[in-house]
């Protein structure tokens, strides 16, 4: 393996270990540390292949930053990346549900994590801001942004989000004609991957209906989210809750909200959260138990979007050579940025509405937009009030 391909890999473990805020604020990261930077790769590649993974299922950060890894070195890398990607984020997820249930069997309270809530939507906040400032340069933009900002508010469904991103791109992809023309387009597709994709759903879902092992229905459950969730970690986490909490008991209202606080004062995939969710469902056959567990869920919830994103990025740069796909992607990302200002909103609402809250959100944006604190700095900031006030 060459240095760059090391330089590269310490990277992205600086980012699993720093980058805080969810797949919004990891994107702005990204810019600023593989693009302006290192120069892995342009902003504008960047920018579509960002457009590219929120249109497909899964984690949208992952996605991303495992496509940059193949572009850089290939598959190999890729695997790499995607590793070093998740694994800091899914071991502290699993140990936090494992000190969870210990502090809950004493009786402790879990009242210093009062400050992460309003810090982590200030963080979503930020990357918003940022993001609209990157992709949103014309009127259509604009409108595809705030219509989409709108609908993704008042509907949470994963399918009408998806169909947002479609309808966006559908919109600016009609004037392909303002794109220049290029020659020499060869486009093959390999289909393993998708197969395997399907396969893999298939024989899960079978699996899942006939077996009584609560591992294999984690799997299958954690799979089958992971193939339906568009638009990132904030359109997950309701669905785990309805799923996991409302229907099969697995966690308690409060346990899933105290490790959702958790996760947002973590840095690395907010997917990782699954590993938490996947811990204490199994908690009833030890910690061995609780560890597979949290295994199962995070290859459950990462996998379906892994596959997808190895199928698709071996055809991307041939792809893009059409113009109807390079004018859509303005849409798509268009789409994306207004899913990312509901977000921003729709976080804030399980929040307690109070002055001190909402302070917090605004001063955690204004820290990020006019000063250079490091987010890990904000985070643990906040967790030191949190048990001292």
């Amino acid at each position: 393996m060459s240095l760059r391909y090391y330089i590269f890999l310490k990277d992205v473990l600086l980012l699993a270990l720093t980058a805080f805020g969810g797949p919004q604020a990891h994107i702005a990261m990204m810019f600023k540390l593989l693009v302006e930077k290192r120069r892995y790769l342009t902003e504008q590649e960047l920018i579509e292949l960002n457009a590219l993974c929120s249109i497909l299922p899964g984690p949208t950060s992952t996605q991303t930053l495992t496509a940059i890894g193949f572009k850089i070195g290939g598959p190999n890398l890729a695997y790499l990346t995607l590793l070093v990607w998740i694994l800091p984020a899914a071991t502290f997820m699993a140990l936090a549900a494992i000190v969870i249930s210990y502090l809950q069997g004493q009786g402790v309270s879990l009242g210093f994590l009062k400050y992460i809530q309003p810090m982590a939507v200030g963080f979503v906040a930020y990357a918003a801001y940022k993001i609209c400032e990157k992709v949103i340069h014309t009127k259509t933009a604009v409108a595809l942004m705030v219509v989409s900002a709108i609908l993704a508010y008042f509907f949470h469904s994963p399918w009408v989000l998806s169909g947002m991103l479609i309808a966006g791109g559908a919109v600016t992809a009609l004037r392909f004609k303002q794109h220049p023309q290029e020659k020499d387009k060869h486009l093959h597709i390999e289909w393993a991957n998708f197969i395997l994709y399907v396969a893999v759903l298939v024989v899960a879902a079978l699996l899942g209906a006939y077996t009584s092992s609560l591992p294999v229905r984690l799997f299958e459950n954690f799979y089958r989210n992971g193939s339906l969730v568009f638009g990132g970690g904030q359109v997950l986490i309701p669905l785990l809750y309805t799923e996991f909490v409302d229907f099969k008991g697995y966690l308690t209202g409060e346990e899933f909200l105290s490790g959702y606080a958790i996760a947002q004062a973590l840095p690395g995939p907010t997917f990782s959260f699954t590993s938490f969710v996947g811990n204490l469902a199994m908690r009833e056959y030890g910690i061995a138990g609780q560890f597979l567990g949290s295994f199962v869920a995070t290859v459950g919830i990462f996998l379906p979007g892994t596959f997808l994103i190895f199928f698709v990025i071996r055809f991307w740069d041939e792809l893009k050579k059409y113009r109807v796909i390079r004018a859509s992607l303005e849409g798509i990302s268009a789409v994306s940025s207004g899913m990312v200002v509901a977000a921003a909103i729709l976080l804030y609402h399980p929040i307690e509405s109070s002055l001190l809250n909402f302070s917090i959100v605004v001063a955690t944006f204004c820290l990020l937009m006019f000063t250079k604190i490091p987010a890990p700095v904000l985070i643990l900031t906040g967790l030191l009030l949190g048990f001292v006030l």
